[in-house]
């Protein structure tokens, strides 16, 4: 059930308008799901290629890819059904900070992007190797940043300095090609009750660097996507009308749902995706295709249909292509 893509109409959601036709939005599609639509391996210096041209076959309007492959030298965590944020952390203090090899975002190869085979009607949408929030908490350690904003408040600020700058040097090194679209800021902020730190550390450490990244995008004249998890609504007015960030990413129906998402904040931001992943895995391919077709039809406007963070390997493909039917068949 695919169609010719249209940037324009992801466009539109973004201006808070309403598309030409039903519009879908994702993060990302896992492998396996990648390979069934563009009916090769990935492998390869021609695995981003396909990966958007799974998304082409699969309607979406842009495809998601990273700009180069900067990211932090952080630790590997030990992970089984999570990821410890504490464990084998690299900068913890004032003297592992000056020692640590901080990576320059100059130093890698952003020509890739230029080097992309973009469907006609489609651009990319670039995301970060990990949010702000993220990356402080993957090279301090959660429990160890939380305390030294109390014992050497300074070092966090040295922290998030270096994390923000960094980061906006990669989008600045990123954005700067036709095929972009989209800047998405990806970092995750929040547990499902609350933000990971206070609202005002949250104000404090964490929004300003996002305020750089949202005027940056804006600057290029590119609509800019938060995407992060967790209960971030003491923080949807920053993200608004502060941060003023297009659109909005990732819901859990544990959190609020998407439909109450929409109806708080659906004519001040675009609200993307939110069909819980919870919801789609357990129940039946007709619930989850009318639940779909309902959000649409509540979300005229400012709305993209998708799930509510990404599409993981566990996620049947029955169940996903059940929610994608309800805006393709129209």
């Amino acid at each position: 059930m695919s169609r010719k893509p249209d940037f324009r109409n992801i466009e539109k959601v973004l201006r808070k308008e309403k598309p030409d036709r039903p519009t879908l939005f994702e993060f990302f599609l896992n492998d396996p799901l990648c390979e069934k639509l563009a009916g090769q391996k990935l492998a390869g210096a021609n695995r981003v290629n396909l990966t958007i041209q799974a998304f082409k076959a699969a309607g979406y309007d842009y495809a998601t890819v990273h700009g180069s492959e900067f990211r932090f030298n952080d630790v590997k965590q030990h992970q089984k059904e999570t990821i410890s944020l504490n464990e084998n952390t690299p900068v913890t203090d004032r003297k592992s900070f000056d020692a640590y090899e901080w990576p320059n975002p100059d130093d890698y190869d952003y020509s890739v992007i230029s080097d992309l085979v973009v469907p006609e009607g489609m651009k990319l949408m670039i995301c970060g190797p990990l949010g702000v929030l993220e990356s402080a908490i993957n090279l301090a350690g959660y429990e160890t940043l939380c305390m030294q904003i109390y014992d050497d408040k300074q070092f966090v600020y040295d922290l998030f300095e270096k994390v923000g700058t960094a980061l906006l040097r990669y989008y600045k090194n990123s954005i700067n090609n036709r095929n972009i679209g989209i800047l998405m800021s990806n970092d995750d902020w929040g547990f499902n009750t609350q933000t990971m730190l206070s609202t005002a550390q949250m104000r404090e450490f964490v929004l300003p660097w996002h305020k750089k990244i949202v005027e940056l995008g804006h600057d290029a004249g590119l609509p800019v996507v938060l995407h992060s998890c967790g209960n971030l609504a003491e923080l949807m007015d920053d993200i608004i009308d502060d941060l003023k960030y297009d659109g909005k990413h990732s819901y859990e129906d544990t959190i609020l749902s998407v439909e109450e998402s929409y109806k708080r904040w659906g004519g001040r931001i675009a609200i993307l995706g939110g069909i819980d992943l919870g919801f789609i895995i357990s129940k039946s391919t007709d619930e989850v295709y009318s639940r779909s077709k309902a959000m649409l039809e509540l979300g005229q406007k400012a709305y993209a249909l998708g799930t509510g963070n990404s599409v993981p390997e566990y996620v049947p493909d029955e169940k996903y292509f059940a929610m994608t039917k309800a805006a393709l068949e129209a």
